[in-house]
């Protein structure tokens, strides 16, 4: 009876020593990001008679190759831990194409045993640019509005630019299933606003070019994405500081007049075009001038 059970655990322990094991949930990464694909045998493998094999299951495509004692791609597979059992593969810089299930394939003779690994995008949705915009009626600026996402820009479901009111939020542009509504623009921002390049979008800049700075359009605007059951956004708050020809006029004075030596400068208020006062140093005279632009 104990030599049957030495026999039975000794059997037990060999097939268990060649069980090829991996992961059992699939792995999710980032695009670009890197991901390690496990697979390793708890009784380490003679390297003479071994042979490792991954490939896609989709397409049976073989992705990485030990055999003979090499590695086929080197960079890809950690060869100091295969003596250790140890068949892990690194996948970089993941794109949408290797999504997927791979297969790691052992053999050692005549045997073979396998295990399964998927990989899967990330799920993710994340909108970042908000910030405070000072800028003078008359100007154009730019509201930042920057898409991170497993998603495609272009894919997106929608992405709407609204400004902030106490009743209901004015809808100031909408990007919806890859296109720019223009009957979605409200009369107020109409010719007045756009996004950038399709270039620009595909890198997921959303941000919305505000021309002619109108004294109404200070307040706050919020960048909204949605696409199925996920959904971010970011606010931009615009402050308009007041007509630029006016403040213009009233600096280029100062500026113009800065540089006169032994003067003292005054700003009369209460007309159009500011006047200076101009005294000289050691008289008592004054002399009013008036400068236009």
């Amino acid at each position: 009876v104990v030599l049957e059970t030495l026999t039975k655990l000794l059997l037990l322990q060999f097939i268990l020593g060649f069980h090829v094991l991996g992961l059992s949930g699939p792995l999710a990464v980032q695009p670009a990001g890197s991901v390690m694909l496990p697979c390793f045998v708890q009784t380490p493998i003679p390297v003479e008679e071994l042979e490792v094999e991954w490939r896609r299951t989709d397409s049976e495509t073989v992705v990485h190759l030990f055999q003979d004692g090499e590695s086929q791609p080197e960079a890809h597979f950690f060869t100091e831990e295969i003596a250790h059992g140890n068949f892990s593969f690194l996948l970089k810089y993941v794109t949408t194409k290797d999504t997927g299930v791979y297969k790691c394939i052992v053999y050692r003779n005549q045997e073979s045993n396998e295990t399964l690994i998927e990989i899967m995008m990330s799920v993710y949705l994340t909108v970042s640019g908000g910030h405070v915009v000072s800028v003078y009626a008359g100007e154009d600026t730019t509201l930042n509005c920057s898409v991170h996402s497993h998603i495609p820009p272009e894919e997106l479901e929608e992405v709407s630019w609204k400004k902030r009111k106490t009743d209901e939020d004015m809808v100031v542009l909408q990007f919806i299933n890859g296109q720019t509504v223009p009957e979605s623009i409200h009369e107020t921002y109409r010719d007045r606003v756009e996004l950038f390049s399709r270039e620009e979008i595909h890198k997921g800049n959303f941000s919305l070019r505000l021309k002619n700075i109108q004294t109404e359009d200070k307040g706050f605007y919020i960048c909204e994405v949605f696409h199925e059951d996920l959904s971010a956004n970011t606010t931009v708050e615009v402050q308009q500081l007041g007509d630029w020809s006016t403040t213009w006029h009233i600096r280029y004075v100062v500026n113009h007049c800065w540089d006169l030596r032994n003067v003292q400068i005054s700003i009369c208020s209460g007309a159009m075009t500011p006047l200076m006062i101009l005294q000289q140093e050691g008289k008592n005279s004054s002399k009013p001038e008036s400068n236009t632009v």
